[in-house]
This record gives C-alpha cells, structure tokens and sequence, in this order.
C-alpha cells in the first residue's frame, strides 16, 4: 500500500509539473508569435482609433490609450457627444454624457473590474506569476469546428479569463471573462482576427464582443489605426480635479 501511495503520489506531481510546463510552453509561443518579449517591452506606450458598429445599426467611434506600467483612457463618441473611462494606476473615474452624466465620476466595482484588465499593459499572460495570476493548460477545444488551445487564466482578485490560441499561429482568437461581483458571475466573450503587424508586434484589427449568452447584442470594432510609442503624459488619464480629494475605498476593493 506504501508503495502505491508513493506510485500515486509520483504520478500526481508529474501529471501537474507536466500541465504547468504545457502552459508555459504556450505563453511562449504565443508571446513568440506577437513579436517576442525584447519588442513587446520595447512599447511604452500605445494609442489606437477605430469604428465601433453595434446592434440596432448604429456606428460610432472608439478610442484607446495606454502607458506604462498600468494606465488606460478608453472614449466612445457618437453624435457630438464623448464617453470617457480611464485609470491613472490608482483610481478610475469616467464622464458619461449618454447617461446624463457629463461631470466626471468615480467608477463602481462593476465597471472597475473591465477597466483593470485592459490597463495591464502586457496583458495578462505576460509576467503572469510575477501579477498573482495562475495558468491552466485545459487541451483542445473548438470554435466554429475549428480547432484551438485552450488556457485558463485566474487573475490575483479572483476573475477568471480563458483564452483560445490558434494552433498554427498561436495568436489568440478568442477570449472569454468570468467576472465574479457581489455572488453573481458576469460573462462576456471577446473574438479577434485580422492581425497586423505594428513596429514589430502583432495586433487584432478586427475585435466583436459582447455578453456570452447574448450574441445578438454583440458590438464590432474595426481598428483603423494603431501608433506605438506615441508621447502621451500622466495628466492624460490622472482624476479631475474635482474627484481628487474623494477616497475611492470600493475601487481598492476590487483590486483585492
């Protein structure tokens, strides 16, 4: 029986060193193909424009900028009008014009946990162990009958992300969110293709996501340009004056 126990034991270790070394291999073939760490490193900072075409027929236009280590504006304009979301790296705040709300505000929970994803710049595969995210390798999955890899991405709060890497190139095609808030479980899916190379990396031009359970409800955005290294300043995503002095306690919370 001591035996067996000792056998099983072996077994287990092997099978998990195994499945970690898998997903390692995966992150690095997948870093590989955007373009290698040297390059990804080489980007401090990172702004993109495109059009954003959503259910009922509606087009607008869309707006992202990012800068080390972990800063992000994100604007949605329509008819005159400009939605504002944005981190400095401590707090998120936003100005929402189409909800009547054209004063700068703290952000809620809910909407802090997307921003926070996209304001890891490397994203979360990238220095994973080093953000107190963890790796999965869970095999083979399809998509449309197509063939893709399958990882399993647990964020430091909690979230989990699952990406779908294209077995030829090992670019991911797809990627889903489970965001746990307050005992529910919200699911939003992310398909990207039309990769382009810029200054050496590797980008999606071509993005739709929306809820998993409603595909109806989809959004599409079709990136018309992406720029690198552009001269972008702190004060571009720092809080309004006027939200300054207010302690933003529950975003500290869902960064926990």
């Amino acid at each position: 029986m001591r035996q067996f126990l000792i056998l099983l034991f072996a077994v287990l270790c092997c099978s998990v060193f195994a499945s970690s070394q898998t997903a390692d291999e995966l992150i690095s073939k997948n870093i590989k193909a955007k373009g290698g760490m040297d390059a990804i490193k080489a980007i401090k900072s990172v702004r993109m424009a495109g059009r954003l075409d959503a259910a009922g027929g509606f087009t607008g236009r869309v707006g992202q900028e990012n800068m080390r280590p972990n800063l992000v504006r994100e604007t949605f304009s329509l008819q005159g009008m400009t939605a504002v979301q944005a981190y400095d790296g401590s707090t998120a705040w936003q100005i929402q014009p189409f909800g009547g709300h054209k004063d700068p505000q703290l952000m809620g929970e809910d909407d802090v946990r997307d921003l926070l994803i996209d304001s890891d710049f490397d994203g979360p595969l990238v220095d994973y162990k080093a953000k107190g995210n963890t790796v999965e390798y869970l095999g083979h999955d399809t998509i449309d009958g197509d063939d893709v890899l399958r990882l399993k991405v647990t964020l430091k709060n909690g979230d989990i992300v699952y990406y779908y890497l294209d077995p030829d190139t090992f670019l991911e095609i797809r990627t889903e969110r489970q965001e746990f808030v307050r005992g529910s479980v919200r699911e939003n899916v992310t398909d990207l293709g039309s990769y382009k190379k810029v200054a050496g990396l590797m980008y999606p031009f071509s993005i739709a996501s929306g809820p998993k359970n409603d595909p109806s409800s989809w959004q599409s955005v079709t990136m018309e340009k992406i720029e690198v290294n552009v001269p972008l300043g702190s004060s571009e995503f720092a809080v309004p004056a006027s939200l300054s002095k207010e302690a933003p306690k529950k975003q500290e919370a869902a960064k926990q």
